[in-house]
């Protein structure tokens, strides 16, 4: 028989650990950018619509610079479209990191409807927009980015940017298709189940060489009590 001293043997829950040689990817979603308006043109940047932010998008910046400011971060990278190098800015100065532009973090190319016309024919409910969110596939648009080429490339800088980073936390400042794209390849989920993320919005992704795993997504915690439920239009 066993000691009265002994202890018995307890198998407690164990929290989530990040494995050796992971990369921790913090997916930030730019701050709201500017209105579109039918008088006013949007500047482009290689036929992407490119707005800068809105007042309210340099507010949200600002509370993700306090939000992560505390944090390790060993890298910034943002897309070619300005309103995310406008919101990585802030914490950039916080953490005294020069982010690292990587083009295939752009957002999915729309086609015939960039120049602000997405929006427009979202809040109208065009007939295509409908279709475009059954099917949930953006190359319903004419001219719109082919839906598998999208996925790859999302997949691709993603890996590519973990790869480069094992052992470390990135922070990536960039769009809502993209999100949704990325935390979709790493789950299996539907290809839209994932647009909702908000503007200012932080998801978590924990990349090993084997799989994808999705840790958080859309916290908005630091946007304060009257952020709104309902995440801001794509673009």
């Amino acid at each position: 028989m066993g000691s009265e001293s002994e202890q018995p043997v307890e198998y407690r829950q164990s929290r989530f650990r990040t494995p050796p040689g992971a990369a921790e990817i913090l997916l930030v979603r730019h701050g709201e950018s500017e209105p579109v308006r039918p008088d006013r043109p949007i500047p482009r940047v290689d036929g992407q619509d490119d707005p800068g932010l809105a007042p309210e998008g340099r507010e949200q910046a600002e509370r993700v610079a306090l939000r992560l400011g505390a944090e390790r971060v060993d890298a910034i990278y943002v897309s070619t479209l300005r309103r995310t190098s406008q919101t990585a800015a802030p914490l950039a100065a916080r953490l005294g990191l020069t982010p690292v532009v990587e083009p295939a973090l752009r957002e999915v190319y729309l086609g015939d409807w960039e120049g602000g016309l997405f929006r427009r024919m979202v809040a109208e409910g065009h007939p295509i927009a409908r279709r475009m969110s059954d099917e949930e596939r953006w190359d319903v648009i004419p001219g719109a980015e082919p839906a598998a080429a999208f996925s790859d490339r999302v997949r691709e800088a993603l890996g590519k940017l973990g790869a480069a980073h094992p052992d470390q936390r990135i922070v990536v400042v960039t769009h809502g298709g993209v999100i949704a794209e990325a935390l979709a390849a790493a789950t299996g989920s539907r290809p839209f189940a994932f647009l909702g993320a908000d503007n200012g919005s932080v998801s978590r992704l924990v990349l090993t060489d084997k799989r994808w795993i999705l840790r958080g997504y859309n916290d908005t915690a630091h946007l304060g009590a009257g952020h709104s439920a309902t995440a801001a239009p794509l673009t």
